[in-house]
């Protein structure tokens, strides 16, 4: 049951990612309510899919990285529900919805179960780990859609993509917004992991590239925020840093599964 729950979910995302898609080049706004018709009766079935395996296995089904990712699908299409009916801001899905289809697709592609032996408590640190990374995935799509904006500015291209489009200093507001949430989940989940690894294996850290990346990822965007707080950086300097930290989160993910682990810690 819960399988035909997950695969109607990867076909409702996939209508409403299309949907959403094809919206950038209408200037109704009927496909965007198709769309978010579409992904609401989509994330139900996802949120059923979610609570039927942690009633089958625990919370600690979300170790593997099939749950974990698509645990994460599911908080980004959380916050594109959100964006959308609290401020009718439809191109989110535009930018977010993809990125939830292809997670839920990569973990359709991976095992539900790990053989490694893991501390019933993993999951606190991989659950705050994905709310991290989720914040990041806002800021990288609030970076995008501003330099796409400001370079449709730059060129008075004002078209039908520029009238969809959020202003600048919105997408700057929520890029800010998003880095200084999903930085302390990101560290919260980090440290949780680190406690979880002392007792499991003796040792906070085991400096594998994994680890080691994940930590230059984080101090990436320790920078990015305090130069936002404290130095003032803010426009365009901060939508291309937190693209290219995005790009290191999922270098991350894909370095850690091509290596074959079963479990996100």
């Amino acid at each position: 049951m819960t399988a035909i729950f997950f695969m109607a979910t990867i076909a409702l995302y996939l209508g409403g990612t299309a949907f959403s898609s094809a919206y950038l080049s209408r200037r109704d706004d009927t496909l965007a309510k198709i769309a978010l018709g579409v992904t609401g009766v989509g994330f139900l079935m996802h949120t059923v899919a979610l609570l039927a395996r942690v009633v089958e296995a625990g919370p600690e089904s979300l170790v593997s990285f099939h749950d974990a990712l698509s645990f994460f699908a599911w908080a980004l299409v959380l916050v594109f529900l959100w964006v959308d009916v609290r401020h009718h801001i439809h191109v989110m899905g535009s930018f977010l919805l993809p990125l939830a289809l292809l997670s839920l697709i990569w973990a359709a592609a991976l095992p539900k179960e790990t053989s490694a032996p893991m501390l019933k408590t993993v999951w606190v640190h991989v659950t705050l780990s994905m709310l991290g990374t989720v914040g990041f995935a806002v800021a990288f799509a609030a970076g995008l859609m501003y330099v796409i904006q400001d370079g449709l500015l730059k060129s008075k291209q004002f078209n039908v993509l520029y009238s969809k489009l959020p202003p600048l200093d919105f997408l700057d507001h929520l890029n800010q917004l998003a880095i200084v949430t999903g930085f302390p989940l990101l560290t919260l989940g980090i440290i949780a992991g680190a406690l979880s690894a002392e007792v499991a294996r003796g040792a906070y850290l085991n400096w594998n590239p994994e680890q080691v990346w994940a930590l230059v990822t984080w101090a990436f965007y320790c920078v990015v925020l305090l130069g936002r707080i404290t130095v003032g950086w803010r426009a365009k300097r901060a939508a291309y840093l937190t693209i290219i930290g995005f790009g290191g989160v999922v270098l991350t993910l894909i370095g850690v599964v091509l290596k074959g682990h079963g479990a996100a810690l």
